[in-house]
């Protein structure tokens, strides 16, 4: 089949590599894409919130199946415009409707979500800026650290922990007053602190039957030892070590089929990926957000530990078959290191001329935001290069990504020297290895 893969980062790179391994993958698109898509498939000048040229894209390639990537067009409603069409409603899709995407691109709409549907989540209250004066003296009942989240889409960078009450004041005025996040922080959230150990659960759902797959940590913040300003993210790990089968039962028990189940109860239709951020809360699951999209950069980790046909569960999922599938595991170990513009998440120059790819080493190297220029590639992001390394052991993985990253440089890179090292004194026990059923 023809496929249309929407996006344009790290992430649309990892998805297509898979994609483009399947049989039953004919031609694949991306939309934008970067110059690593141009690698696996053919990139089109069109960008990914513009419906009408993506509608455009799909009638002339003859596309049968669409995967969206980021959360923007899916916020803004592309399942909807696309069944509204008559002429594209016969399209696949995998991505939820706008309604769905909701449990992302609203805070405050996930939040309720959960509690109404009892998912154990943090306990959290929403304010405007016509409740400031509420709002502060809410936060003056809080203990800290306390956690301030914009309502809306912030790029993965809408949320501030705060460890003293002063702080707590100062960034609850400049988010909701000043708007410090525009828009997505028009709304904030006041939100309990949990402490614990993060992971990132993702699930492929047709809102009946689902598929986990392979669990992945984040690394958030943009320096060594979790210290700085929080970006879309430095790093990622799969597995984990404490995503046990007893953790991931919790897991599937109580957040997995609650959701789903929750979203059968208010009739809102999901066909797509979950992404579950959650927090492990002495060897409690609790949810911090939902995600409507796979994680980024815990796809370029987790493409890699998949051996099923991936399309073949993307066409299922679309297609409302997906109960009972199965999902084949590579029990290998996946470290992802994440090259970076200096200054980012701050201002950071583009046009940086990056070399040492292509490289011949044991890593994978997914384009997150690079261009070509003529004949050079070159920086055109924030994050530019996401290495993925594999290995039998985690110390073996995270040696091949980092001496693939050792080999690959530009004027002003920087990323993390400690992708994974806070795991390497734990060892997985009773891994979900193998095979994982759909229920």
């Amino acid at each position: 089949m023809n496929i249309l893969l929407i996006g344009s980062g790290g992430r649309e790179h990892a998805l297509g590599w898979k994609i483009r391994q399947s049989k039953l993958t004919n031609k694949l698109f991306f939309a934008p894409g970067n110059a690593g898509t141009a690698e696996v498939g053919e990139n089109l000048p069109v960008k990914a919130d513009d419906f009408d040229s993506l509608a455009k894209a799909c009638l002339q390639n003859n596309i049968q199946l669409v995967v969206v990537g980021p959360e923007v067009p899916l916020v803004n409603g592309i399942r909807d415009h696309f069944e509204k069409d008559p002429a594209l409603k016969k399209i696949l899709m995998v991505g939820p409707g706008k309604q769905g995407a909701q449990l992302e691109g609203s805070k405050d709409f996930s939040k309720q979500f959960m509690l109404r549907h009892g998912v154990p989540t943090a306990k959290a209250k929403t304010f405007t800026v016509a409740d400031m004066g509420d709002a502060h003296r809410y936060l003056d009942t809080c203990g800290m650290p306390i956690v301030l989240k914009a309502d809306g889409l912030a790029a993965g960078k809408g949320v501030i922990i705060c460890t003293q009450m002063e702080e707590a004041h100062h960034a609850l005025e400049d988010m909701l007053g000043n708007r410090r996040f525009g828009e997505a922080s028009a709304r904030v959230l006041i939100e309990e602190f949990l402490e614990g150990i993060e992971v990132s659960v993702f699930v492929l759902t047709d809102g009946d039957g689902y598929v986990i797959l392979p669990e992945a940590k984040d690394y958030k913040r943009i320096g060594d030892g979790d210290t700085g300003p929080n970006t879309g993210g430095m790093g990622a790990v799969s597995p984990v070590y404490f995503a046990d089968n007893t953790f991931m039962e919790k897991v599937e028990s109580t957040i997995i089929k609650r959701t789903l189940a929750g979203l059968k109860k208010e009739d809102i239709a999901y066909k797509g990926f979950i992404f579950l951020g959650l927090i492990n809360v002495k060897g409690e699951p609790q949810v911090i957000e939902y995600n409507a999209r796979m994680g980024d950069p815990e796809t370029e980790a987790v493409m890699t530990r998949i051996d099923s046909d991936f399309v073949e569960l993307l066409e299922a999922c679309a297609r409302g078959q997906l109960r009972n599938k199965k999902l084949v595991i590579d029990p290998d170990f996946a470290v992802t290191v994440m090259m970076v513009s200096g200054g980012y998440p701050g201002d950071y120059e583009k046009g940086k001329v990056i070399e040492g790819l292509p490289q011949t080493g044991g890593a994978l190297a997914f384009h997150a935001g690079t261009r070509m220029k003529g004949n050079e590639l070159v920086t055109d992001g924030g994050r530019v290069l996401a290495v993925t390394g594999k290995g039998k052991t985690l110390k073996a993985a995270q040696r091949n990504a980092y001496d693939s990253v050792s080999g690959i440089s530009w004027r002003g890179v920087y990323f993390r020297k400690d992708i994974g090292v806070d795991l390497l004194f734990e060892e997985p026990l009773d891994r979900l290895d193998g095979c994982r059923e759909g229920s």
